[in-house]
């Protein structure tokens, strides 16, 4: 499974003018494509950051895909009033004790790590993180995805809602330090978001 991801510094004015364009024009066109699997949309409104991911069976699919998607991809942007960075990722593990709903949010990390340990990476991820993580407060779902190119990997964890996302940073925290220790991975950055859309159907992969 693999995944495009487009984010925009969004002017603050056109945030929710967005997340409707992006619901009614973007997402039916991305999920009619040969091999979409579905689409999600993360916003931060204090930095104004948005991240609107769509997830591909294959990674054929998915630069099949990339020159009908550009149009599309660049009236996005400018209805968020931002301009658009696109990254490519591999999804590496995903699982879901539940689907989130109306109201649940996400702490995604980005994360470095040598490229030759990514795959030691997803195995601590699977066998130790993602147990911890299964025990907190509000756990709808988590999932790895990696560049293996450049090292850079994003872990997104989902909770029920801001309240029990907020009554985990502690315990999250931990566990985020205990895995990337393990890792031997550089923290890059820790960002917690609203889950505007959710439909991003990648299927169980532990």
């Amino acid at each position: 499974m693999f995944a495009r991801s487009t984010t925009v510094v969004a002017h603050p004015d056109r945030i929710n003018s967005g997340i409707r364009h992006i619901s009614t024009e973007v997402m039916p066109t991305v999920r009619s494509m040969p091999g979409c699997v579905g689409l999600s949309m993360l916003v931060d409104r204090e930095s104004r950051r948005c991240i609107v991911t769509s997830s591909w069976r294959s990674a054929d699919d998915m630069k099949a895909s990339d020159a009908e998607l550009h149009a599309v991809r660049t009236r996005a942007a400018e209805a968020l009033g931002g301009r658009p960075q696109v990254d490519e990722w591999e999804i590496l593990a995903l699982h879901r004790h539940h689907r989130s709903h109306y109201g649940s949010c996400v702490r995604a990390t980005w994360f470095r790590v040598d490229a030759a340990n990514i795959d030691r990476g997803v195995d601590i991820f699977k066998l130790a993180s993602l147990p911890a993580l299964g025990e907190l407060d509000g756990f709808c779902s988590a999932s790895l995805m990696a560049d293996r190119d450049s090292g850079i990997c994003v872990s997104s964890v989902t909770y029920d809602s801001f309240g029990a996302m907020e009554r985990t940073r502690g315990a999250a925290g931990t566990i985020r330090e205990a895995g990337t220790t393990e890792a031997h991975a550089e923290i890059l950055e820790v960002c917690e978001f609203e889950l505007a859309l959710a439909h991003l159907h990648v299927p169980e992969t532990v």
